[in-house]
């Protein structure tokens, strides 16, 4: 099998970690790769790159895993192509398995993050002989509704457009982020995160008055705890290196993943499953429903976590939490 080759060393690295770049049908898939044993592949979300996973590296392949964080497909140094049906979810999935391939592997325990998270539980629901156990941080495990997504998000808000509607037109949500993406960013990241988020009671960034843009609702003032100047430069560098729209293009593919998939209505995803959430975080209490489902539909759940205090960037705003979670569960489900 050819091996994959080295990329050119990016100005910004994590520390013990080596870049490089592998070849998945139709594309090549930037990655960050630390230690040796089983392959842990590390998905993020969105608006992040594999530089989100940057606390779990070293603490994964200290634990006696190889830790591989990749780029999605749309993202930072990887491929990004131009058709908005190229992010389907059946298209992310493929890329999973081309990297598993790339990387001269059989299995994978894979992990994800916010989108990544919904990439990893499809991965282990479509490839189950070789996604052999699946975590989910921030976003639980929803299996595929009977109602087509655009109608349901549309029924959210009232007169206010929910956000994912909002991203569903091309160039629109484009011509909001791409003047300032450092400022989009920082906005977006301070909104969902606990120690800066919103009080109760104050208008959701999540829903858009009519001729509004998201950003208007942004929380404003001091980055983060998590997230100093110098990761934020970083986080923003490695965003606009392919611009906003391969990365809004998932968004809009929720109806088309919802026909791809029909084939696995109702099936539940049985392998080995790790949840961590934020009990700040909206996707926790909107998806409370979702979590409290999981002996019916993760019937092979070791255990669920909800971390007080935390918000939506839960792997970033609590390293060390989520690394003891992830390390012992990893030795649970070692193969």
């Amino acid at each position: 099998m050819p091996q994959p080759t080295p990329a050119a060393e990016p100005s910004t690295t994590v520390p013990g970690a080596s870049h490089r770049m592998v070849d998945v049908p139709g594309g090549r898939i930037h990655l960050i790769e630390q230690g040796a044993g089983p392959l842990v592949l590390m998905i993020h979300g969105f608006p992040e790159t594999s530089y989100s996973w940057r606390h779990q590296m070293s603490a994964v392949a200290a634990a006696g895993y190889r830790a591989v964080a990749v780029d999605v497909r749309g993202y930072g140094r990887s491929f990004a192509p131009g058709p908005v049906d190229a992010y389907r979810m059946t298209a992310l999935v493929s890329d999973t398995v081309g990297v598993v391939h790339a990387l001269g592997e059989e299995t994978a325990i894979v992990v994800g993050h916010d989108w990544g998270s919904a990439i990893a539980a499809n991965s282990a629901l479509l490839r189950p002989d070789m996604f052999t156990a699946v975590a989910m941080l921030s976003v639980p495990y929803a299996p595929r509704s009977e109602v087509r997504p655009t109608d349901g998000f549309a029924l959210i808000g009232g007169s206010e457009e929910f956000y994912v509607s909002y991203f569903q037109q091309p160039g629109r949500a484009e011509a909001e982020i791409e003047p300032d993406v450092r400022g989009w960013l920082a906005g977006f990241y301070t909104s969902l995160s606990g120690d800066t988020m919103p009080p109760p009671g104050t208008d959701s960034p999540f829903f858009v008055p009519a001729g509004a843009a998201m950003r208007d609702r942004f929380t404003c003032g001091a980055l983060p705890s998590w997230l100093p100047d110098a990761e934020l430069d970083v986080h923003s560098a490695e965003f606009e290196r392919k611009g906003p729209t391969g990365a809004l293009n998932r968004y809009r593919n929720v109806d088309r993943d919802w026909e791809d998939l029909a084939a696995w209505d109702g099936v539940r995803l049985a392998c080995p499953a790790l949840f961590v959430g934020g009990a700040l975080d909206s996707s926790t209490t909107w998806m409370a429903d979702a979590i409290a489902d999981f002996p019916t539909t993760l019937p092979g759940l070791v255990s669920s976590h909800i971390l007080e205090g935390c918000g939506h960037w839960i792997q970033q705003e609590r390293p060390e939490e989520v690394n003891a979670l992830l390390t012992k569960w990893l030795h649970t489900v070692r193969p």
